[in-house]
């Protein structure tokens, strides 16, 4: 990648987002129903290679449930408000009618309510006695402290999610999370991130995790890059990470770790550009909050719109499309890309003659001037 002089002090990479990028015809096509969607991370297969964000406005109980019986992995969100309330449908209710700082102020006092661990095992049992694969969230913030609740509870996998985590993480303050003196102890994998560079991705690699997220400052949801000034685009995000997967597969003598992309995942091309990239899957946010059965009603925000102190991410209104099932596989009623993300990556696969994910990691891109 080339620096470019940003003044004679500073140079930089040139670095390209989803939208910079297109995918390639090869010169050959195949039928879409030949393509094949399944991915597959540790013991656990999944029809398609999309993990719903933990994000309330999108993952409820009732919505992992349908979102693992559909073939992915629904993640919930073990600091959200299904775990603070034990009924928090009026409360989802009174969010949806309010607009702008008076939603942000509301959203915090919300998430000021002390997280319950019974509630934590509840809606973790809720879903595993669906019989689809559980998946729960905490920050590295929280981790330490209901680490031993999740697991007890029966989680399958466990995600680590921050807007950016590291391996090292100095304070003075606290005892920061030894993540791979944590992950070691777990026996449940763990996926883990965000990271957005080769280096902290390596890093990440090495604690143990079997997944690490790509991503930081991009999703809809989020203005950590007007806030902080801090954001990667996710198209050189992702190329990097994929890169330390390959350098990480030679020096640990063959162990996998799947690159997971986590922002900007906002259309169906952006799917099949973040695997052409490298990933082998995406986590996805604001696509299914347009879902009329989504718990968010429209409306769709991250735990960095309601932090106490320093607010880095907005709720978004959306307009509703169609249920989750006409999103993950039509049919679509618009030609916009917000439905039918599965079918949209089988037909990329098949435009291109590409059958199985791993194949399409190989296909060329092109950066658009």
């Amino acid at each position: 990648m080339t620096d470019i002089e940003i003044g004679r002090a500073k140079r930089a990479r040139r670095a390209y987002s989803f939208d910079d990028i297109a995918i390639v015809p090869s010169r050959r096509t195949r039928d879409p129903e030949e393509v094949s969607t399944d991915w597959q991370i540790d013991a656990y297969r999944f029809s398609m290679p999309i993990l719903a964000a933990p994000m309330d406005s999108v993952m409820s109980p009732t919505t992992a449930i349908a979102f693992g019986k559909h073939g992915g992995l629904g993640v919930l969100n073990l600091e959200g408000i299904w775990t603070r309330y034990s009924d928090p449908q009026p409360l989802l209710e009174e969010v949806s009618g309010l607009r702008g700082a008076e939603a942000t102020r509301k959203l915090q006092e919300l998430y000021a309510e002390p997280i319950k661990a019974e509630l934590i095992t509840e809606r973790l049992r809720q879903i595993r006695e669906a019989g689809v694969t559980v998946a729960g969230s905490l920050s590295p913030q929280r981790t330490k402290e209901f680490a031993k609740v999740v697991v007890d509870a029966g989680v399958d996998m466990f995600v680590i999610r921050g807007t950016t985590v590291s391996a090292e993480h100095v304070s003075s303050q606290a005892e920061p999370l030894n993540l791979k003196e944590f992950i070691y102890e777990l026996d449940v994998p763990v996926i883990v991130g965000g990271c957005a560079t080769h280096q902290a991705a390596l890093h990440l690699m090495r604690t143990g995790a079997a997944g690490v997220l790509v991503g930081f400052g991009g999703g809809s949801a989020h203005t950590t890059r007007t806030v902080l000034g801090v954001a990667v685009p996710m198209a050189s995000a992702v190329a990097d990470v994929a890169a330390a997967r390959r350098d990480y597969l030679d020096e640990s003598g063959g162990r996998y770790v799947h690159v997971i992309a986590d922002g900007s995942i906002g259309k169906s091309g952006d799917i099949a550009k973040a695997i052409a990239c490298g990933a082998d899957a995406v986590m996805v946010g604001s696509p299914f909050a347009r879902a009329t059965d989504a718990p968010g009603r429209g409306f769709h925000w991250g735990a960095e719109a309601h932090h106490a102190e320093l607010p880095r991410g907005q709720r978004v209104e959306f307009e509703q499309v169609g249920t989750f099932e006409e999103i993950l596989f039509g049919p679509s009623h618009v030609a916009d890309g917000t439905m039918n993300l599965v079918g949209a990556l089988r037909r990329a696969m098949a435009t291109t003659g590409y059958t199985e994910l791993k194949e399409f990691q190989r296909i060329e891109v092109v950066a658009q001037a």
